[in-house]
């Protein structure tokens, strides 16, 4: 049975390196773009990245695979590709949490919960979707989960090399990003857990080793420590305050917990998986907690399990009450997410052939019908990728039926349109995020008299713009009424331009004609704008 742990890694493998290529080779995701540009600036004769709001760890891992890639093909040491390097990378720390999450699980529960949590886990969509990007995400999802486990192997055997690796790991998660603090729950835990004075001394190693590794994957966060701590305090700000930046606006008034909750259930993980794992949590932690005695007197079981739900509950609890809600921020609960799920299905299988004569088929039978419900959303998630992306699709479209000298408007905050040609073209930049001021729609529509197209390549501001109406309530300057009857306006064709062209592209499943796709439109902006946003084109009525 053990083996069945390798086409599972395959499987995950496929379906994160499928379309790795996604945006044929533009930097549509922002946030990669600018860790790339970052990491070409870097040299090894001055390693200060001069940008904080990721830890520097991931820009020297890209900086150095970029440079050793380099050799074979130069393209990959440069901007041009050194993102598909990132990407892979980002795919090999998601397969190696995979991994972990295995070993994991099968030294919590056993074997067959281990495979059943990798296999979760190789289907579960956000994770692959953040691998095709190169951000943080799945790197620091990747050291937390590897702490985690060191973590339980040092609760089964508290040894000297054990806190050793745990502090190493600890010290990589927070090069990555800081938010890996929260991990300092799990350790404290731990100690007490396994509290005894003679481990003081081994005890005190834990926070100068993790620092020496945090400054030696991260040293200008002490030696640039005025530029890292404002940095660090801005991200902070936007935690609290989703008015913060211009992208931050489609939060606004969003339910903490139920927010994030909603976005794994719909589409993170998707209706089946999701119910497991929700269902996994309660029941793994009620279990703790009616044995929390037990596991005070030492009780290795109930330890490791109250290792990982105080993490759980940890990062949950603060990342689920920030002020904005990327779903991203989430990933690291994912791994135990499905590692839950797999608890709770085999406790469920295991009560249901107590009680039923289950026979050999019926088991089979009820397995396939699982892995059929788990395998819909990510057969269907992939299915982006067998296409163009949207805003390429859009630049052939504009460069076929445009004519070079034509005035396009774009929006700012947003990637521009065309990718390619450009230059062909006059391009006037929209304001919208501007305050609604008698200035800013005078300018608007002094750029609006010499348009002949509109271009929104995405929803990235008309989504959230709309819905800030009530003025009554909303801070100065951050209303948009008028903002919002621009909209409706361009929508249903009273402001003089009509829609010419729509590219969009949803999951689903069929060939291209006989496509049951799902409309995940609804979905949190992050979860579409960067790999499948809708892109619009209005011409100017004659």
């Amino acid at each position: 049975m053990k083996y069945l742990i390798i086409p599972i890694i395959l499987i995950a493998a496929i379906f994160r390196f499928y379309g790795l290529d996604w945006d044929s080779g533009f930097h549509l995701h922002p946030d990669e773009r600018m860790i790339t540009m970052v990491a070409g600036k870097i040299s090894f004769l001055d390693l200060n990245p001069h940008f904080f709001a990721y830890g520097s760890l991931p820009l020297y891992l890209l900086k150095t695979t970029g440079t050793f890639l380099g050799i074979f093909n130069p393209e990959f040491a440069y901007y041009a590709k050194i993102n598909l390097a990132g990407r892979a990378l980002s795919t090999l720390f998601d397969i190696g949490t995979l991994i972990v999450l295995y070993f994991l699980a099968k030294k919590v529960f056993d074997q067959k919960v281990a495979l059943l949590s990798a296999f979760f886990y190789g289907v579960a969509v956000l994770p692959i979707q953040l691998s095709h990007f190169y951000a943080v995400d799945t790197s620091l999802t990747f050291f937390i989960m590897l702490t985690l486990f060191l973590l339980v192997r040092h609760l089964e055997n508290p040894k000297s090399q054990n806190i050793l690796f745990v502090s190493v790991s600890f010290g990589l998660a927070l090069a990555t990003k800081t938010s890996a603090i929260l991990l300092a729950v799990p350790i404290g835990m731990t100690i007490l857990l396994k509290f005894s004075p003679r481990r003081i001394p081994l005890i005190l190693l834990i926070p100068p080793i993790t620092l020496i590794v945090f400054f030696i994957f991260e040293p200008f966060a002490f030696l640039d420590f005025k530029n890292f701590w404002l940095q660090t305090m801005q991200q902070q700000q936007m935690t609290r305050d989703a008015f913060t930046f211009p992208y931050t606006l489609q939060y606004v008034d969003i339910i903490p917990y139920l927010y994030e909750l909603k976005n794994i259930f719909l589409w993170g993980l998707g209706p089946a998986l999701a119910v497991l794992s929700f269902a996994g949590v309660i029941l793994v932690t009620f279990q703790a907690l009616a044995k929390i005695k037990l596991a005070s007197q030492d009780s290795t079981l109930q330890g490791y399990n109250i290792i990982l739900l105080s993490f759980f509950w940890i990062y949950l609890g603060v990342t689920g009450s920030f002020a904005v809600g990327w779903m991203r921020y989430m990933l690291p609960l994912y791994p135990l997410l499905c590692l839950f799920a797999a608890f709770f299905f085999n406790s469920l299988i295991t009560k249901i052939k107590k009680y039923l004569n289950f026979n050999t088929f019926l088991n089979y039978t009820l397995y396939a019908i699982l892995y059929t419900l788990l395998l819909i959303w990510p057969l269907a998630f992939v299915q982006i990728y067998s296409e163009p992306n949207t805003r390429v699709q859009a630049t052939t479209w504009i460069n076929q039926n445009i004519l070079p000298g034509q005035t396009l408007a774009i929006e700012h905050w947003d990637d521009g349109l065309p990718l390619l040609n450009m230059q062909n073209y006059r391009i006037l930049t929209l304001p919208l995020y501007d305050f609604d001021t008698v200035q800013k729609w005078s300018n608007i529509n002094q750029i609006l008299s010499q348009t002949d197209y509109i271009i929104i390549a995405s929803n990235r501001l008309y989504t959230p713009l709309q819905k800030l109406t009530d003025c009554e309530n909303l801070p100065a300057g951050r209303c948009y009424r008028e903002t919002t009857q621009y909209y409706q306006k361009l929508f249903d064709g009273s402001l003089g331009f009509s829609k010419v062209a729509e590219f969009s592209v949803f999951p689903g499943l069929g060939i291209k004609n006989w496509k049951l796709e799902i409309d995940d439109s609804s979905s949190d902006e992050s979860f579409t704008v960067y790999d499948h946003p809708k892109v619009m084109i209005f011409k100017k009525n004659l």
